[in-house]
């Protein structure tokens, strides 16, 4: 992987992160049986690795010739 893909999906992770957070923190789960919803930790992990992937779609790859 070079830098800038490194960059691209660590700027992803950060993302994600914070979006699965405030997932948590504004909607979340009130009764707390949710898998993902109901606890911090894990609404923050599952936002952090979708927004990896997610950004991760958006490196090129080189071309073989």
């Amino acid at each position: 992987m070079t830098k800038k893909a490194i960059i691209i999906t660590a700027i992803g992770i950060i993302i994600g992160a914070v979006s699965g957070y405030l997932y948590y923190f504004y909607v979340g789960c009130a009764s707390g049986t949710c898998a993902i919803t109901s606890k911090p930790l894990n609404s923050t992990l599952y936002g952090a690795v979708m927004g990896g992937l997610v950004f991760n779609m958006f490196i090129k790859s080189p071309k073989k010739s």
